[in-house]
């Protein structure tokens, strides 16, 4: 009777534990990273006999979690990939909510500047005329400033937020470590090799979490502890150790935040490629992609509108009878260049740069490096290498690149020195107007034309135009053209400096340039007539330099291509362009966490009906093995009443 007492009492604790387990899994229903246990049965060894072997009932091994590793991989990566994408996105709606909005973007302001000046143009002795195009001018400032401060502030931003995830993700990193811990013990403790599935399930639930933050790949270890490396191979967690993130200003670029791990005594500097997936990756890929290259377009803009007003107004004469000077301030000339902070500090060379052509200028930051021997510079936009040689100055991408030294001679940077510079960065917020007297707007020509009234040739002569700078000392020096006998050729005098030139070959409409002004000469003058250029003395009615500065609206000046308000289309469009990239992207890796996410849920879930209907199934079972058990000890009492 042992032997049926024994059956039907384990089949009673089996069934109580399928019952608990069965319980369990609905209580849990609701638990976020929960997966269906289930309790394992095996037939207990039977027991031989003279007619056979005879079952001894069966016994619960263990109690296995529904789980599968290849699946919580796929959910890992989908919902890293999702997270990042989401992140990037986010930021881009910002920059293109600001760079593409028709009233408060750059080119209404831009239209209203060069509106301005058409106005001056049409009037130039027109002193409300001139007051409009310095508020104008002013308002191009106003909006520079606003869209350069919105996406400085943008920036800002996402520096905290970096910090932010970084917290994040050292909490979580922990947290995974100390379950590695407890598991590894509660293993142990067990002593069969039994996994406690609750802990295994938080476990699981912290990396999918760490996931959202930052990439981890998982590598499960043989005592069932987790190791969680970055894409570069870098330990994040080994068993019980979690290595810490950190943040430092970045040793390229000071005005980032740069993320660092603690390797023993050593804080490493992780760079932006190191830390993929999750929102700690979207926040380095906008920051390096998306905000600086708007930054650094917009940048190029203002340096645009800057050097070639300038060097249009400088041209012109204002009604003080002075020549124009800088209409906007000429702070973007120079180059920001920072020292890397891992340099050597005892060698004193210092790299500087200055913007030598501003048509030439690319919207992008630039990597200087020396290898002992030669200048290697890289445009980070598209990684495009230049080796610059042995020595410098060098000029690339309009920008000219220098050494100097505190001490000289210069003495060149130590083997692996870098420097990072910035040629567009700083272009508009250093955007500002420089005039503030209606009367300094350069608006007329310096020069005049003139044909003598005793001319008797059929020769005309054009209004004449300032050549571009520098300037010449004697621009308004009265010359004098005279045609000869015959008049195949005429002589050229400078009122102060006397002859200029003699006997020079006559061609209708072809370039007369002296003293820094050209002009033509068409038709057939006639021996002795003459011709003359001298200082504009009506500089209130005069029109000519406001409109050549007016002109500059429509022409390519921005990478000989583009025009100012082209190129702010252009940077209007990459934004929107790479807004409507990452939205389908997001909605594509959204789509595909949603699917690995059901998929586990399919597998590893819990089902009520399921359940429940496991429930009556395990209390019919219960009963039934209460009913052995029952029947054992009648048949017990049933002989021991015959041995009485």
């Amino acid at each position: 009777m042992g032997g049926l007492y024994s059956i039907g009492a384990g089949a009673l604790n089996n069934a109580q534990i399928e019952v608990t387990t069965a319980g369990h899994n609905i209580a849990n229903a609701n638990t976020t990273g929960f997966s269906r246990q289930v309790a394992n049965q095996t037939t207990n060894t039977p027991s031989f006999s003279g007619v056979g072997f005879i079952g001894q009932g069966a016994s619960v091994t263990n109690i296995t979690r529904v789980y599968d590793a290849f699946l919580g991989q796929q959910v890992r990566q989908a919902n890293s990939q999702a997270a990042e994408a989401s992140t990037y996105l986010d930021r881009m709606q910002h920059v293109d909510g600001m760079v593409g909005d028709p009233s408060a973007g750059l080119a209404p302001a831009l239209m209203g500047f060069f509106q301005g000046m058409q106005a001056v143009a049409a009037s130039p002795a027109d002193m409300s005329a001139r007051q409009s195009l310095l508020s104008s001018a002013q308002s191009l400032a106003s909006r520079f400033h606003s869209l350069d401060a919105q996406l400085s502030d943008l920036r800002s931003q996402t520096n905290l937020d970096i910090q932010s995830s970084v917290t994040s993700i050292n909490t979580l990193a922990g947290q995974i470590a100390a379950l590695n811990d407890s598991i590894s013990l509660s293993s142990a403790s067990a002593g069969t090799g039994q996994q406690p599935n609750d802990l295994l399930d938080q476990r699981d639930m912290l990396v999918a979490e760490l996931n959202k933050e930052i990439r981890a790949d998982v590598v499960a270890g043989s005592n069932g502890s987790y190791s969680l490396f970055l894409t570069n191979g870098q330990a994040l967690v080994l068993g019980t150790q979690a290595y810490r993130l950190g943040t430092v200003s970045d040793a390229e670029n000071v005005r980032d935040t740069q993320v660092t791990i603690s390797v023993g005594s050593t804080q490493m500097r992780l760079r932006p490629q190191d830390l993929t997936g999750g929102k700690l990756g979207g926040l380095m890929a906008f920051r390096q992609g998306g905000l600086t290259d708007a930054q650094d377009a917009l940048g190029r803009i203002a340096i645009a509108v800057t050097e070639s007003v300038n060097a249009q107004h400088q041209l012109g004469m204002d009604l003080n009878g002075d020549l124009g000077g800088d209409f906007f301030t000429a702070g973007g000339s120079s180059v920001q260049v920072t020292a890397n902070a891992g340099n050597n500090q005892t060698v004193d060379a210092v790299v500087s740069a200055t913007i030598t052509d501003y048509t030439a200028l690319e919207p992008s930051d630039y990597r200087l490096a020396y290898d002992g021997t030669d200048y290697i510079l890289t445009r980070l936009s598209d990684n495009a290498v230049t080796n610059l040689g042995a020595a410098l100055p060098a000029t690339v991408d309009g920008m000219t690149i220098s050494l100097a030294s505190v001490v000289a001679p210069a003495t060149a940077p130590a083997s692996g020195d870098q420097f990072l510079l910035s040629p567009t960065r700083s272009g508009a917020t250093n955007f500002a107007v420089v005039l503030s007297d209606l009367r300094t707007i350069a608006a007329a020509a310096p020069i005049r034309t003139a044909s003598d009234k005793d001319n008797t040739g059929t020769g005309t002569v054009s209004a004449g135009t300032v050549n571009p700078l520098p300037l010449n000392a004697d621009l308004q020096n009265t010359v004098t053209i005279t045609f000869d006998n015959p008049p195949t050729t005429f002589d050229v005098d400078d009122a102060v400096n006397g002859s200029l030139a003699a006997n020079v070959v006559y061609a209708s409409g072809t370039d007369i340039t002296y003293n820094g002004w050209t002009m033509q000469i068409s038709g057939q003058p006639a021996a002795g007539d003459v011709f003359t250029v001298s200082a504009n003395g009506n500089g209130w009615g005069d029109n000519r330099n406001a409109r050549l500065m007016a002109a500059l609206q429509t022409q390519p000046l921005i990478n000989d291509s583009a025009s100012y308000s082209t190129a702010y289309a252009q940077l209007v469009s990459q934004v929107g362009n790479k807004t409507h990239e990452l939205q389908v992207s997001s909605e594509a890796q959204t789509n595909l966490a949603t699917a690995a996410t059901n998929a586990q849920s399919t597998l590893s879930g819990v089902n009520l009906d399921e359940e429940a209907s496991n429930l009556m199934r395990f209390q019919q079972a219960y009963q039934a093995a209460a009913k052995i058990v029952s029947i054992a000890g009648v048949l017990f009492d049933t002989i021991l009443s015959i041995d009485r």
